[in-house]
């Protein structure tokens, strides 16, 4: 009586469906080229250099601990960060690996 009867629509064109999801496929590689890719890039790096350290290397650790590698394990990295003051840290905590002399210099 009030409600009238509801008749099916007949279907969109079939390209339609594709242009109506071209939007949120465009925004995920917008994201994939904006965040996910150098976020790769950035973890691919720091692994190099996790593994290129070497004894002797001047080293800024998480928490901004300064100090120079006095011994490397598998796990573990032993920082010396004054004279007979040295503490371990592990390897992926290292963040950046600094120029020769930068721990002279700071002094």
């Amino acid at each position: 009586m009030l409600i009238n009867e509801a008749w099916a629509q007949s279907g969109a064109p079939a390209g339609a469906d594709l242009w109506s999801l071209l939007p949120i496929i465009l925004m995920f590689v917008v994201l994939y080229f904006i965040m996910i890719r150098p976020q790769m890039k950035r973890a691919k790096e720091h692994k190099t250099m996790i593994e290129a350290l070497q004894k002797g290397d001047e080293v800024i650790a998480a928490g901004g601990v300064l100090g120079r590698i006095s011994k490397i394990a598998d796990n573990y990295v032993t920082l010396q960060i004054a004279d007979n003051v040295e503490i371990r840290v592990q390897r992926p905590s290292v963040q950046l690996v600094l120029p020769k002399g930068t721990i002279k210099a700071i002094e």
